[in-house]
């Protein structure tokens, strides 16, 4: 029997019974579930808070150390997400660490350094808009809250092709906002993917009109790049709270894989995703913060029947039940 509907450490309500084991200095231990989401491993009657408290208090050291009597357990790939949640990176201990990192999920228990995200280096992030004519001008005024990471700017609006052009925006140096178009024509992946190429640098954000980030959380985006290059991962997912005429939705975290490599490419003409060389591995959640998504009623209604029109069999109309419940723990 699962006690617990949301992961403690996501809050993915992605649950499952499973047959993994981690091993520990002083032993193998199993777990009789896993987060699908995280890969954080449970107890059947692990306490929600207990266990935040308790990563938490571990996090605390230079050096993170695996409890063999927490109700709890993580391998490296889930500690370096699980460190994001308190703004900290990782650095494995030895090679094999190292290795643990590249294919998870590995069965040693977690063992590595910790700092602070931002002592590991940073990496130059670009900001991508995704937007209609409509919306280019409220979304330009709104750039001084929303670009404070980023030195290059780009608004891709749907509409004919025009080559990308700067434009004055409070704030920002000259030039470090650009304005282009092109088409959407029912392809959000190829929309995605023409953003990247304007990109000036190695990663960029990409956002949509109705999607904002708090300046806490797009702060560390730099640093986030920095901790996915030197674990060889290429995108990265953040959440998002999609609030229904202001209600957080049950639909969350909703991982939205939006910070990449200006180099991966998206798939997908509805609800795409970026494609990865490599699989999922070279992928990793970061918890320290979430994307914010607001969304009309009427919007959700209309939205699913619209993809599923531009895709059949991709537009999650049944998600729209979901969209619509209010947030559940």
């Amino acid at each position: 029997m699962i006690t617990m509907r949301r992961c403690f450490l996501c809050s993915a309500a992605m649950l499952g019974a499973g047959e993994r084991t981690l091993d520990y200095p002083q032993g193998r231990r199993s777990f009789p579930l896993a987060c699908g989401s995280c890969g954080v491993l449970l107890d059947r009657d692990a306490d929600p808070a207990a266990c935040r408290d308790h990563l938490a208090r571990r996090c605390e050291a230079p050096v993170f150390e695996s409890d063999p009597q927490a109700p709890y357990g993580l391998d490296l790939y889930t500690l370096r997400s699980a460190a994001t949640r308190f703004g900290l990176g990782i650095r494995p201990l030895d090679p094999a660490g190292e290795a643990e990192l590249r294919h998870p999920h590995a069965t040693r228990a977690a063992r590595a350094a910790l700092s602070r995200l931002e002592e590991a280096g940073t990496r130059p992030v670009s900001l991508g808009l995704i937007c209609r004519p409509a919306e280019c001008e409220a979304l330009l005024a709104a750039l001084p809250a929303i670009a404070t990471f980023s030195d290059d700017v780009v608004l891709l609006l749907d509409g004919p092709p025009s080559p990308p052009e700067a434009v004055a925006a409070e704030g920002l140096a000259p030039g470090a906002v650009r304005v282009a178009s092109r088409p959407l024509d029912g392809d959000f992946a190829a929309q995605r993917n023409a953003l990247h190429d304007l990109a000036r640098h190695g990663w960029m954000l990409q956002l949509d009109a109705d999607e904002t980030l708090d300046p806490a959380t797009a702060r560390l985006l730099p640093a986030l790049a920095a901790l996915a290059e030197a674990g060889d991962v290429v995108s990265v997912g953040l959440a998002r709270r999609n609030r229904v005429e202001g209600v957080l939705s049950d639909v969350f975290p909703d991982v939205q894989y939006r910070l990449n490599r200006r180099t991966v490419r998206y798939g997908g003409r509805v609800h795409e995703r970026p494609l990865l060389d490599g699989g999922w591995p070279r992928s990793l959640i970061a918890l320290h913060g979430a994307i914010d998504h607001a969304m009309s009623g009427a919007h959700v209604r209309a939205r699913s029947r619209r993809y599923e029109a531009l895709a059949p069999g991709q537009g999650r109309v049944e998600e729209e039940e979901a969209l619509l419940r209010a947030y559940e723990a």
